[in-house]
């Protein structure tokens, strides 16, 4: 697949030079509660393996974070981000197919992520992915006014 300029584009894992285009992407995709750039730091500086990034040769144009417990046996997606021009065009599907796969190959057992439950586009690429909703509206589970779908895969 080509980017916006006709530039292939490649998933590959995470850079720390990378940190100011996932912000970027994250401000992008999530205008209203983007992760602060500190909390990418971390979460890169934890978990960079855990990245995979969406990459032109010049310019990033989407992410996923997946992490998984200490024994291996549960991953949780933490995030998955496409920046809204290229929206629509499978990519979100190509990056989490490739995070599955990896886990699958660790040998994890189990994927959780939540969703917000009115977006139906994640909803149905997840469903879609074998996630199947494990018990409706959670009520304020991000918080005060933030209820999130949880979706499982068994692997």
């Amino acid at each position: 697949m080509v980017g916006p300029t006709d530039r292939p584009l490649t998933v590959r894992g995470v850079a720390e030079a990378d940190l100011p285009e996932l912000h970027r992407i994250d401000r992008e995709t999530f205008p209203e509660e983007p992760y602060p750039y500190f909390v990418l730091r971390q979460l890169y500086d934890v978990h960079g393996d855990r990245f995979l990034v969406l990459d032109d040769g010049e310019n990033l144009h989407g992410y996923v974070l997946f992490v998984t417990t200490s024994d291996r046996y549960v991953c949780w997606g933490m995030s998955l981000a496409v920046t809204p021009d290229l929206r629509g065009l499978g990519l979100g599907r190509r990056l989490m197919v490739e995070a599955l796969r990896r886990v699958r190959a660790e040998g994890v057992h189990r994927v959780h992520l939540t969703v917000e439950p009115t977006n139906a586009a994640a909803i149905s690429l997840y469903r879609s992915l074998g996630f199947e909703v494990e018990a409706g509206v959670r009520k304020d589970y991000l918080g005060p006014g933030e209820d999130r779908l949880v979706m499982t895969l068994g692997l």
